[in-house]
């Protein structure tokens, strides 16, 4: 063949790299793609932010095609335009912020940006996983090896390899020339050729024989940015021809005055097997490229964010074991910042309080799951338990470390924040013991991150309020109090803050001008007329104090004529707790502190915190107490440390999204333990019919903690008192005692699959329980129905001690056969119920009541209350832990009792009516030995002594 006729061949086979086309096809995948993934999870939602300084034309342009573009295929984007004199301190900023927004998946700089900022530093500012064009410096190295991967490649050179594989050319073994070294396209494209295993000589201003190498090139790549620099002549025939290339030439016959040329010669296609054409080759892959490495950022952090990484830490057991306080200093924790990597929570979803706690902010709760559904879902409660607890924060701790350190799968413990109150009164701390527990120990038992303080400013700064607003009320007149809650300066309009407005709207005044009220019309606005005979909001503090049960207020002379009774409650028994615990978001809770009743006027209206106008101030107290605190045990698995309502006087359970967000974070391999107060007739009833009814979510099963030393206890055993040596009835074998006991348990294991939820007993060992002990609590738990019943060691043996028990657990949860739990899951009464009916419902179902019977007060109250309309709220009944019954003494299972009522209150922010049973105190009161007897600091060494 001569070569003509070669050369004829030559322009008969070659093709041209439609980029245009196959863009096309690229986003219609995308597009196909995205859809596909968002129907599987709906909260899939890939987003693009691009950063412009300045107003270049040119580069508004590129912003809106990139616009149109993610638009296509189902991106979402966001033009973040700043002005052109910005300083490189305030673009660093918004880049921060940007980075550390994890419904963000892509970040891009338009480029060039202005003199005085650089480029360099902006480009390295953005996080390697964000930087979708692929400059970072972290991205492109990582294509000079072998065994790692960048998180992104750069768009353009990405677009030249996908038209290579789109028309099969295989470049392995070819010679390739690379001619053009940018950090954008040349240097990372020849990295990207080595890898598929072409022969790549990088070429570039300083190279010599540059006509020699090209004409020995299988494959040619150029991009140089000078027009036409590559000869058509210097291809060799049948090679493949990349043209990055986009140069405006002069052209006076053209409409625009000038025409795109690329930077080799066009008639390079008469050499060439394969070439781009100029334009329409590698430029429309650029934006195809970089839509899709926006798509694959956004379904990486999907997939991340449900693999919680399992990283151990060894427990050192000792024998004897220890005191808590000891083992916890023995055992140091990881750093913060390491256990939320292992999370995968990113740098703006945590906020360090010290080296060992965070809080993690609900925006964590915007991610998408990354399967059809997160985490198992466990209950831990118990029997009724002895003054000495029975090990229910500690097999919450000790399970959640079992199923992390070693049944190797995602968990997290969500446990509530302890008191002062019982820290240094009777009952200690609540971080579990031995070797399951909550670490660092002496911050979780302490101050922590300061939630329960603010509970405590913010509930008595609604009582200040109170007050505060009788005595105005009572000292000024209706025009004086009006300018003081409506000023109006000289010549202006008067200042109408919300909470009035909304007051206004109340009182059917909102479509009125302040000053176009009447005389009646102003009354009804500026006064309250709170009765002081029903005021109901308490005073609160965080310690065990019984001499403030009931106090007197307004006996200073300024306050002559105010006074009037009121008393303090335990911090925890807060409604504005219960409103922490059951909240959703910061919006619900600002709501919720709203619609707080304090008391009843004297017409019998309800007052607010919003008729106050005090609740946008108790928003912001408790903004930062919303976020649950992270922590971890001592085998290094996460725990959340949120809420602390007491379960006898409140509905005892750590908050809803402390949970929802463990949900989340564990996975769908995961498993998150949460912790309800005290025996299953209050904790568990209350999760379930109040927590339960407020999040929504369905527990997978229930762990029931009983210990030999209870049942004894409720099969008639001596009293066991704080302090005092146990009687030999509890350290001796005595199986009769043990089985007339266990009337105890029996009745839990009813109730709990009484509301359709497998019930697991889970026996806290001692050293004193004898093998036949443990055998027959496990054969008469099976006999009960329980789903299985295990004998566990976790305070001796930590993790390790229950391994059987989260087995158990596993296997009970992923267990459908024949129904799961959540099928048959359900609440113990209806919305529509009356509040009597809720309560006998609870009371003779749940207690085995035969009657329950009302105080005067209490009769009043619920017909008031149900005249309000509050009646379809749910009941958290206050009554003592130690007995089904109001009576603590009696024990085991008891039937047929009456279950007095003698006082009701509505807690409307939390959402439920809480009757008090019996004799149900508020305020505990200090023992005659309290725990702070034996608490101290080493002033040499700054150490806690003596806190267990």
């Amino acid at each position: 063949m001569d070569t003509a006729q070669q050369q004829q061949e030559t322009r008969r086979q070659a093709t041209l790299l439609d980029g245009k086309k196959i863009s096309e096809q690229v986003r219609a995948e995308l597009k196909s793609e995205v859809e596909a993934f968002r129907n599987e999870y709906p909260g899939f939602r890939p987003k693009l932010v691009a950063v412009q300084v300045g107003e270049r034309s040119d580069s508004s342009v590129y912003i809106r095609q990139k616009e149109k573009a993610c638009k296509e295929v189902g991106v979402e984007f966001e033009h973040v335009q700043l002005n052109e004199d910005i300083q490189q301190e305030e673009l660093d900023a918004h880049v921060d912020r940007i980075n550390h927004d994890n419904s963000v998946h892509g970040i891009i700089v338009q480029l060039p940006v202005p003199g005085h900022l650089s480029t360099r530093h902006i480009v390295h500012s953005i996080l390697p996983s964000k930087d979708v064009d692929g400059f970072h410096a972290e991205n492109i190295g990582h294509l000079s090896k072998r065994a790692t991967e960048p998180f992104f490649q750069s768009c353009t050179p990405l677009g030249c390899i996908e038209l290579l594989r789109r028309y099969n050319i295989d470049v392995s073994g070819m010679d390739a020339v690379v001619v053009g070294r940018s950090d954008i396209v040349g240097s990372p494209l020849a990295m990207m050729l080595t890898n598929l295993d072409a022969t790549v000589t990088l070429c570039h201003s300083r190279t010599r024989r540059l006509e020699q190498k090209v004409r020995a090139a299988d494959l040619v790549a150029v991009a140089v940015g000078s027009d036409e620099f590559i000869k058509a002549e210097w291809i060799k025939p049948g090679a493949v021809v990349i043209d990055v290339g986009m140069n405006a030439r002069n052209d006076a016959t053209r409409k625009a005055g000038y025409r795109w040329v690329g930077d080799v010669e066009a008639s390079v296609r008469e050499h060439a097997s394969f070439a781009t054409p100029v334009p329409g080759g590698v430029g429309p892959m650029t934006v195809a490229m970089l839509l899709s490495n926006v798509v694959a950022g956004a379904k990486r952090q999907h997939a991340e964010a449900a693999q919680m990484a399992i990283v151990p830490r060894a427990l050192k057991l000792r024998t004897p074991v220890p005191s808590d306080i000891a083992i916890a200093g023995e055992h140091g924790p990881k750093p913060i910042a390491q256990l939320a990597r292992e999370l995968n929570l990113g740098a703006g979803e945590f906020e360090p309080y010290g080296a060992f706690a965070a809080k993690v902010p609900l925006s964590v709760l915007q991610r998408p799951s990354a399967e059809g559904r997160s985490a198992r879902y466990v209950v831990v409660t118990g029997i009724s338990p002895t003054p000495l607890g029975e090990g229910k924060s500690t097999v919450t701790v000790g399970l959640a470390q079992a199923l992390y350190a070693h049944a190797r799968r995602p968990a997290f413990a969500c446990v509530r924040q302890p008191s002062q109150g019982p820290t240094f009164g009777i009952k200690g701390g609540a971080a579990g013991g031995g070797y399951a527990q909550v670490t660092p120990m002496t911050a979780m038992n302490l101050h922590l991150t300061g939630d329960i303080h603010a509970i405590t400013a913010a509930n008595n700064l609604v009582a200040a309020a109170v007050d505060a607003r009788r005595f105005h009320e009572a000292t000024q007149t209706d025009a004086q109090l009006l300018q003081r809650l409506c000023p109006r300066k000289k010549g202006a309009a008067r200042t109408v803050a919300e909470p009035l407005r909304r007051r206004l709207e109340r009182l059917g005044l909102g479509e009125c001008s302040v000053d176009e009220l009447d005389a009646d019309q102003v009354r009804r606005l500026v006064r309250l007329d709170i009765d002081p005979e029903r005021i109901s909001w308490r005073r609160v503090l965080d310690t065990n104090d019984r001499f403030l049960r009931e106090i007197t207020v307004g006996e200073a002379a300024s306050e002559r004529g105010m006074a009037r009774k009121t008393g303090f409650d335990i911090a925890v028994a807060s409604e504005i707790m219960a409103v922490l615990a059951l909240t959703s978001s910061l919006a619900d809770m600002r709501e919720r502190l709203a619609r707080m009743v304090v008391g009843f006027s004297r017409a019998g209206e309800p007052i607010t915190c919003d008729d106050l106008g005090v609740a946008g101030a108790l928003a912001v107290l408790m903004r930062d107490a919303l976020s649950p605190t992270l922590m971890q045990t001592l085998e290094g698995s996460p725990v959340f440390v949120h809420a602390g309502p007491f379960a006898n006087i409140a509905h005892g359970n750590s908050s809803v999204v402390a949970d929802r967000i463990a949900l989340q974070l564990a996975g769908p391999r995961g498993f998150v333990v949460t912790e309800a107060g005290f025996g299953a007739d209050i904790g568990f009833e209350k999760f379930v019919n109040i927590k339960c009814r407020a999040s929504g979510l369905t527990p997978d099963a229930a762990v029931i903690v009983a210990t030999v030393r209870a049942l004894k206890m409720h099969g008639g055993g001596p009293d066991v008192v704080p302090g005092r040596p146990l009687p030999e009835a509890y350290t001796r074998e005595d199986l009769p005692l043990l089985e007339s006991g266990f009337s105890n348990l029996r009745r839990h294991i009813e109730n709990v699959r009484s509301l359709g939820v497998r019930p697991i007993v889970a026996i806290n060992a001692f050293d004193s329980d004898t093998p036949a002990e443990l055998a027959l609590v496990q054969r008469l738990a099976l006999e009960a129905g329980a789903y299985d019943a295990v004998p566990t060691h976790l305070w001796a043996k930590g993790g390790q001690g229950a391994e059987d028990l989260a087995n158990t657990v596993i296997r009970c949860c992923e267990d459908d056969e024949p129904a799961t739990a959540s099928d048959s899951f359900r609440f113990l009464y209806t919305d529509d119920m009356s509040i009597k009916q809720k309560i006998e419902i609870i009371a003779k179902q749940f207690y085995r009541a035969g009657s329950v019977s009302y105080s005067e007060e209490a009769e009043s109250k619920i017909a008031m209350f149900e005249q309000c309309g509050w009646a379809k709220m749910p009941v958290c009944m206050a009554k003592t832990q130690y007995s089904f019954s109001a009576n603590p003494a009696l024990k085991g299972a008891p039937e047929g009792f009456d279950l007095p009522i003698r006082d009701i209150r509505a807690s409307l922010g939390a959402g439920f009516i809480y009757p008090l049973c019996g004799a149900m105190q508020t305020l505990p009161g200090l023992p005659t030995r309290p725990c702070f007897y034996d608490i101290d600091v080493n002033p040499d060494t700054g150490d806690i002594q003596g806190l267990f």
